[in-house]
């Protein structure tokens, strides 16, 4: 999928799209696979991440909504990913299969590495 497509899809008023919009307008990069995997299956997968999450207090984005809209759409869905360049959020994607509408687009805060020990004295 194009750049510039991904980026009309990720046009919706919500917070969690234009934050990843603003990771693509920022250079991040992206992916979207080929093939598709029902909705209600990731509703499920992803429904025990937000639990995960909340539990573990990880910041995240639209993710309680992600599993409504999965769960209500019912049908297959094609998978995609954005990583800010600084790989501080990752996003994920959920298009219908012919990959030309956003069902839903959630965001998890990464951790943030601990930087190596010094080896100056």
């Amino acid at each position: 999928m194009q750049r510039e497509r991904l980026e009309q899809l990720l046009s919706a008023d919500d917070k969690t799209s234009a934050a990843a919009l603003a990771a693509l307008h920022a250079g991040a990069s992206y992916v979207v696979w080929d093939g598709t995997t029902p909705a209600r299956s990731l509703a499920r997968v992803y429904g025990r991440r937000l639990k995960h999450t909340l539990r573990k207090g990880i910041e995240t984005s639209g993710l309680e909504q992600t599993v409504q809209l999965l769960n209500r759409y019912g049908g297959p869905v094609q998978l995609g990913q954005i990583r800010a360049t600084d790989r501080s959020w990752i996003f994920m994607l959920f298009l219908n299969p012919a990959g030309g509408t956003l069902v839903a687009c959630t965001g998890v805060r990464q951790s943030q590495p601990t930087p190596p020990p010094s080896d100056a004295p």
